[in-house]
């Protein structure tokens, strides 16, 4: 065959591949600017202050947040539910509180007993849009005012501060339920709780390495430093380790990095089609509101027998059983398990629980208690899933690839 007989057909060729990749390289950069703008409106709107934490407060706090003798009744701290390893959580579905050992799943094989809560981790909490604390929000700031369990009586107005003063009252968490428990400070009082907080300064009074830093820090003597600061330092220390640093996606849509193909894809479902920004929305990828998505019920609940009532625990409201904060997503690759029991052990489990639940569980064998709970479950988060479409296999593997950029490159982990 002669080249001219085959010229045609060859220019012709020629002209698809040219158009084919001029569309293509078209068709990739729409994606990516579609990212990019939806990144932008959803991230980066919201002006605020940076935080410039105090460093030698900050190590303060660290020690505070490391020292098992702020426990009342135990060998129990902050750091014990909030490792590095874990993404500032504890890797376990329900948190090993007082008398546990070790870390991670080493916990499981001790004594501790059982928190009926999946550990939340601590990244952006220092921040100053960050006003919900807890997975039902029993503390919160709104209307310039914070509500928390301590009612009127708020330690402070700065809804960290509050937030920070709650484990160490809390029985199983940094309270053991023993004699002197029961008998005298199990009375959901503050008072009750200020006996425990007046205990724990004493201790703290007996460290003279803690008093010098109270006078040189906060410039307090020793009858004047009071629990209130302890909560301040800690808060300090988590301002600064926990800041939000640059996700992978943040330096994308800054147009200092590049994300694959399949991570733009997934990106374009978690803005697009999957409508997950509807509730993981802004810079922490949480609305701070509450919604019910049917995870079945690891370990007992918050309200015993397997039950947890959600955010009906704080507000009585009937609307509100079976609702839970908005989890926020920064190092969500790093977190797991997900969900307020920890019952979905992987992020492909915790998305497919969004519109597929029933895939992931086995009612026969359930109990009648467990079965009924689901299906109230069910019934609750109607509302919230019939916005969410099916997505096919392919999809959540696509949308797992855009969560993991918004984790951390490098981090102080």
């Amino acid at each position: 065959m002669k080249f001219d007989t085959i010229k045609p057909f060859l220019c012709a060729l020629a002209v698809w591949f040219v158009f084919a990749y001029t569309y293509e390289a078209a068709y990739a950069g729409l994606r990516d600017n579609t990212l990019i703008d939806a990144g932008k409106h959803f991230i980066y709107s919201t002006s605020l202050t940076p935080i410039d934490p105090n460093i030698k407060k900050a190590s303060l706090g660290s020690k505070l947040f490391e020292d098992v003798r702020l426990s009342f009744n135990g060998k129990m701290s902050c750091a014990l539910c909030h490792i590095d390893k874990f993404g500032s959580s504890d890797g376990l579905r329900n948190s090993i509180g007082i008398g546990g050992e070790g870390e991670g799943s080493e916990r499981l094989d001790s004594d501790g007993l059982v928190v009926p809560r999946n550990s939340l981790p601590l990244w952006g909490r220092g921040e100053s849009d960050f006003q919900t604390f807890f997975w039902d929000g029993k503390v919160e700031k709104e209307g310039g005012k914070v509500r928390s369990q301590f009612g009127d009586y708020a330690p402070s107005n700065d809804p960290l501060t509050v937030a920070i003063h709650l484990p160490f009252v809390e029985i199983r968490e940094m309270v053991n339920d023993d004699y002197e428990v029961k008998s005298s400070l199990k009375t959901e009082s503050v008072k009750s709780a200020e006996k425990i907080y007046d205990r724990l300064l004493e201790r703290v009074k007996e460290n003279q390495e803690y008093v010098s830093a109270f006078d040189e820090l906060y410039f307090l003597k020793l009858d004047e430093i009071e629990f209130i600061h302890i909560a301040d330092a800690i808060k300090v220390f988590i301002q600064s380790k926990f800041r939000l640093q640059k996700t992978r996606f943040e330096k994308y849509v800054k147009q200092e990095s590049v994300l694959s193909p399949d991570e733009v894809a997934g990106g374009l479902i978690f803005f697009g089609k999957g409508k997950c920004v509807s509730c993981h929305s802004g810079r922490h990828f949480t609305d701070f509101k509450y919604h019910s998505i049917p995870f079945v019920q690891a370990g007992f609940g918050k309200n015993g027998f397997g039950v947890d009532y959600g955010r009906f625990n704080v507000t009585h409201d009937p609307d509100d059983l079976y609702k839970f904060r908005t989890p926020p997503l920064t190092n969500v690759e790093k977190t797991a398990p997900y969900g307020h029991s920890g019952s979905a052990l992987t992020m492909e489990e915790a998305v497919i629980y969004h519109f597929d639940p029933l895939r992931l569980i086995s009612t026969e064998n359930m109990t009648p208690l467990e079965r009924s709970e689901f299906y109230k479950k069910l019934l609750a988060s109607s509302e919230d899933s019939e916005l969410i479409p099916y997505l096919d296999d392919d999809e959540v593997d696509t949308l797992i690839l855009f969560l993991k950029t918004l984790s951390y490159e490098e981090s102080s982990e």
